[in-house]
């Protein structure tokens, strides 16, 4: 079967270890089922995968791709939530749990196995498409405003860095939920379009916004540490699951997070149950995915350049 996988492992140029071609059709273990992928979406896991953080050399060649959305074996539309693991399904009992790509075959593929506890039913108000940008990034953003921010409608939360597949899917989620959403970008374009998506205002990085929030959600990394930290109220919260710039700030700024009473909650992905919620959200609330572009899986580099450079608002979504 035709997929995109990973050939080499390579810190500086992460591209060059990715090749396109056939791969053996995937193992299917007891508990097991597959799925005939209709759409999978990138996310910056899959470049520090071809970076070899997370995934290993000795498990090379590994189809990169850790969400997709198709048709199971029974003919069923259906979700992957991309965490293997995380409850025992599927695997061995004393199993840590991975994302699809560290020790499994990914989805970048025309099919992919997976624990079938890992499969959810796809909404039919979503496209593949859309169900496909949800499992990894959108479920982050889930996450960390809904189980790890604390905010209620009404609060504020600022998010760093407009553009990324988090921060755009978190600006959406919570503009939906009632929150006041601000963001921050480097770039013109997308403050402009972070604020058509729901932002109440977006500022240049580092600049002072029109409040302080109840909550930041970080991703970013050492380049905004300070600005989140200088941005929030007393008692409120900084959420990180990522740092794109880096994970060591030039200071930790220690006497301002313990003067103010701040929190810092880390957060990774999200669970089964926070997958289906935001499932059922983006159903009931005509909430939609914000896609950068479609490509068919053929032109999977296309999509890993444009991820590399920054070059996108939203996400990149590969058809098979």
């Amino acid at each position: 079967m035709f997929a995109a996988y990973a050939a080499r492992i390579d810190k500086d140029q992460p591209l060059d270890g990715l090749e396109l071609g056939d791969r053996p059709e995937p193992d299917v273990p007891a508990g097991w089922t597959t799925v005939d992928v209709k759409a999978a979406s990138l996310n910056h896991h899959d470049l520090w995968s071809l970076r070899g953080v997370g995934l290993s050399e000795d498990l090379l060649p590994m189809t990169l791709g850790c969400d997709a959305a198709g048709v199971d074996a029974d003919g069923n539309e259906v979700v992957l939530h991309s965490v293997i693991g995380a409850t025992g399904h599927g695997v061995g009992p004393a199993e840590r749990r991975t994302l699809l790509t560290e020790k499994y075959q990914g989805t970048f593929a025309e099919r992919v196995a997976v624990p079938r506890w890992n499969v959810l039913p796809k909404p039919a108000e979503l496209s593949f498409e859309e169900a496909a940008c949800l499992p990894t990034a959108w479920l982050t953003a889930y996450r960390m405003l809904f189980t790890n921010a604390g905010v209620r409608p009404g609060d504020s939360v600022l998010v760093q860095g407009a553009g990324g597949g988090v921060a755009t899917a978190a600006i959406v989620l919570g503009a939906a939920a009632g929150l006041r959403m601000f963001a921050t970008s480097r770039h013109e374009d997308k403050r402009k379009r972070a604020v058509e998506l729901g932002a109440e205002a977006a500022v240049e990085s580092g600049a002072r916004l029109p409040q302080r929030v109840d909550a930041v959600l970080e991703t970013v990394g050492a380049a905004t540490w300070s600005h989140s930290l200088k941005s929030l109220k007393p008692g409120g919260t900084v959420v990180i699951s990522g740092a794109t710039s880096g994970p060591n700030p030039p200071a930790a700024e220690l006497n301002r997070v313990f003067f103010l009473e701040l929190k810092i909650v880390g957060s990774t992905m999200g669970s089964k149950e926070e997958l289906a919620s935001l499932l059922s959200f983006c159903a009931a609330k005509g909430v939609r995915p914000v896609i950068d572009s479609t490509l068919p899986l053929d032109r999977a580099r296309e999509g890993f350049a444009k991820m590399a450079e920054g070059d996108l608002f939203g996400k990149v979504v590969l058809t098979v």
